[in-house]
């Protein structure tokens, strides 16, 4: 996650593991230092040793690493030009990128992994009542969009996905960001899963999103979770593995194909309801207080269509709505500001 990204792995990780990422900067250091030590040798004459007056390979090896860095005690120095032309011109640049080599390898092993785990550990105390959105491909970004066009906040998104460049999307919209596999056990508690509102899953396939929908559920029993599957076939399964809510985009699709052919203006109608953009909007809330005794189609806040008693669904038409009880949620259609419906 970082600013608002995720930190650990937020940016994009090296495909070189640690190991040989630091070997061949020590091979690089080596490298140079080699060079420096055979010119250095070859051109022992332009040096002068001022404890014995003889220069040795020992003496060339030692004064190339005292120059290099930058000690100086003075007992051997260059005395031609020639040699000191190398000191400055070859021997100095050589310094110069040894010691930024050293600071940038301290600062990608050292620093930077410890700054990014105090970010991280700033960010997960902040974390609470955000929903995460496991996968940022077409779906997952779409969601996401609509979310902030509905007036979320999107630093209470937290978005995973195991793309850099697609986190880079989301970050630059203002999530919450994690590099990583929103299967594991780990990267779900990195992200608090249990202290989330809502998680989305559209992983990009049926068989990922179903495994994610299983590890999240297990680590959070009751988070609501709304996972997108491709086959039909498959939604049996994500309910299986604690899915909330499924939708086949597929099944949604056809829905409104064949609307359509019943009138064109039943898929318009549809669509307002699904998107933000629409005139009107499908609203879920907890029934008010003074709305209990009250049938649903009382309502003032907008058109009741549905109440949910006990988790049992109960359209405008049943007899359980002729008197909303405490406790109930109603589904209702409401007008977005601004509109008219």
């Amino acid at each position: 996650m970082s600013g608002r990204a995720a930190p650990g792995t937020l940016r994009r990780k090296s495909q070189l593991p640690i190991w040989l990422s630091i070997g061949w900067r020590v091979t690089a250091v080596l490298g140079l230092l080699a060079v420096a030590i055979g010119v250095h040798w070859l051109d022992r004459e332009g040096l002068r040793d001022n404890y014995d007056g003889e220069i040795s390979f020992v003496d060339v090896v030692y004064f190339t690493f005292i120059s290099i860095t930058t000690t100086g005690y003075g007992d051997i120095a260059p005395v031609t030009e020639r040699a000191r032309l190398f000191d400055a011109l070859i021997v100095t640049p050589i310094r110069v990128f040894v010691v930024l080599l050293f600071i940038g390898t301290t600062y990608d092993f050292v620093l930077k992994r410890t700054w990014e785990k105090w970010r991280m550990a700033r960010i997960q105390r902040e974390l609470t009542g955000h929903i995460v959105v496991a996968g940022f491909g077409q779906t997952g970004s779409e969601a996401v969009d609509e979310l902030i066009a509905r007036g979320r906040d999107a630093a209470t998104i937290v978005v995973v996905d195991g793309s850099a460049e697609r986190l880079a999307v989301a970050e630059a919209l203002g999530c919450a960001i994690m590099l990583g596999d929103a299967t594991r056990d780990r990267t779900l508690l990195d992200l608090r899963i249990a202290d989330a509102c809502s998680l989305i899953v559209a992983a990009g396939r049926d068989d990922t999103s179903i495994l994610i929908t299983l590890t999240a559920r297990h680590l959070a029993p009751e988070l609501p979770i709304s996972v997108i599957v491709k086959a039909e076939d498959n939604e049996l399964p994500a309910r299986a593995a604690g899915a909330t809510t499924v939708i086949n985009p597929v099944s949604f699709a056809g829905l409104l194909l064949a609307s359509s052919c019943s009138g064109s203006h039943v898929a318009d109608y549809m669509m307002d309801l699904a998107s933000f953009d629409g005139r009107v909007q499908l609203a879920e809330r907890a029934a008010r207080p003074e709305e209990v005794g009250k049938p649903l189609t009382a309502i003032e806040t907008g058109l009741g269509v549905r109440l949910y008693r006990g988790g049992v669904p109960h359209g405008f038409f049943d007899a359980e709505a002729r008197a909303i009880e405490a406790g109930d949620v109603i589904v209702e259609i409401i007008r977005r500001p601004g509109t008219s419906a």
